[in-house]
């Protein structure tokens, strides 16, 4: 038995009833590989034992009072994976599939995915089970305060930076910071996607979406290719997918559809996204609204079926395992020849194999969608220098940083004989400056 095979028979026995840990850990460690085989000093110092234990989990409970009086309680979690190259890094997820397993395989990609960016941070993750939807602010308010009275002690600007993730927005980041500085009497940089008006960065809001659209850019543009005049499907209507298809349509795209959890419009004229962007953003409505108000539009129940829509580019930006073997089959039958991941592991390990078989240009997520750590983390910098950048700045700092990532990642699979797979390549190029890092520290 190899060594990344006995790592990971432990990780399952340790760790059962954890899939999607298992998951992001068999994809990781799986294409880590010829990297152990090339550095034997790594099974000698139980590096990989210790890349795949995280450093510290705090769990806890979160009880809040709604607004009839009625007390609830709910689970909050935050995993300290690593901080080998910085202070740990990563957002927070409210909602109700929120579990150990799922913060551990997102803190586990957090890890590589801020080691890509090339930027002094470490990786984290947390959340927990509360559902946003449908509560009052100030029931959203009682919670986020509630949750911060607990995590303050675990988090700070040189320690753990948390940000926003799925149902945690700027309303949560103002709920979370204020009870941070009523707690600690320190206005610091200690989350980031904060508010303009109290220490957050211009270009933050679009990084994923915006991230997402560049790297695939880059990889159009080393085949000679470029968005102008490509059919796009993006899955999704929140706040990645709505700046990943405003970026997409500025390069000449034509999208064509987009999804929240209850199903999907198909929009052949192009999705007008001005209509999204009320429906979603101004009245946190449901998407089936946008057939109601376009013509031309049709929305159809359930969410698989967008993956049937024929396209050029799929840029699956809503949550896991949301493309599975069937679909990806489906998406190859009708001619994809880009997938790039904005939301975390949207791809089953079954799609991905179908997708490099294919020759599909797979650009994991964990490359694709990393943007959004890096802009918080040209927030931290902003903040620690007392500095404010412009949209301009920013994006310009995100363009080149998501470009250096695909390089980066299309070097690394090249030196390991996986020219073209950027799951090796992204996985390599991400271990390795951790690992260095991790080797200098000594056992730790």
């Amino acid at each position: 038995m190899s060594y990344v095979e006995q790592v990971l028979e432990n990780l399952k026995k340790t760790n059962p009833n954890e899939p999607e840990f298992h998951q992001a850990a068999t994809e990781i460690l799986t294409s880590l590989a010829p990297v152990v085989d090339k550095h034997p000093e790594f099974q000698n110092a139980a590096l990989l034992e210790r890349f795949v234990e995280p450093e510290r989990v705090v769990m806890f409970r979160v009880p809040w009072v709604d607004d009839n009086g009625k007390v609830h309680v709910n689970k909050g979690y935050r995993v300290q994976f690593n901080s080998a190259i910085g202070p740990y890094k990563g957002g927070l997820r409210f909602h109700p599939s929120v579990n150990l397993s799922i913060i551990k395989f997102l803190g586990l990609e957090q890890i590589l995915k801020n080691s890509l960016t090339g930027l002094p941070i470490g990786g984290g993750k947390g959340g927990s089970d509360f559902d946003p939807k449908g509560k009052s602010d100030r029931e959203v308010m009682a919670f986020c305060q509630s949750f911060m009275t607990e995590l303050y002690r675990h988090i700070g600007a040189d320690t753990d930076v948390p940000a926003g993730d799925i149902g945690v927005g700027g309303r949560e980041i103002g709920f979370l910071f204020g009870q941070y500085k009523r707690i600690r009497d320190e206005h610091v940089g200690v989350l980031t996607g904060r508010g303009l008006s109290y220490g957050g960065s211009l270009a933050r809001t679009e990084a994923t979406g915006y991230g997402l659209v560049y790297i695939t850019e880059e990889a159009l543009k080393m085949r000679g290719d470029s968005f102008n005049g490509k059919t796009v499907v993006i899955s999704g209507s929140g706040n990645v997918a709505i700046y990943a298809c405003q970026k997409a349509q500025s390069l000449g795209a034509n999208v064509v559809a987009m999804y929240d959890s209850n199903g999907y419009v198909y929009d052949p004229n192009g999705i007008q996204l001005d209509v999204v962007k009320d429906i979603k953003e101004v009245k946190r409505g449901r998407i089936k609204e946008y057939a109601e108000r376009v013509k031309g539009a049709k929305y159809v129940e359930g969410c698989k079926g967008i993956w049937t829509i024929p396209c050029d580019i799929a840029l699956p930006c809503a949550t896991q395992n949301e493309i599975d073997e069937e679909s990806a089959k489906i998406l190859v039958k009708n001619g994809v020849k880009y997938v790039g991941e904005g939301a975390n592991m949207p791809s089953t390990l079954a799609a991905i194999e179908v997708f490099l078989k294919a020759g599909v240009v797979f650009l994991p997520a964990k490359a694709a969608n990393a943007g959004g750590v890096a802009t918080s983390a040209l927030e931290m910098a902003q903040s620690s220098g007392r500095m404010f950048w412009s949209f301009e700045e920013v994006d310009a700092k995100l363009k080149n940083i998501m470009v250096n990532i695909y390089h980066n990642m299309d070097d690394a699979a090249k030196e390991y004989g996986y020219e073209g797979n950027y799951v090796m390549g992204a996985n390599i190029a991400g271990f390795m400056k951790v690992a260095n890092a991790m080797m200098a520290h000594g056992i730790v």
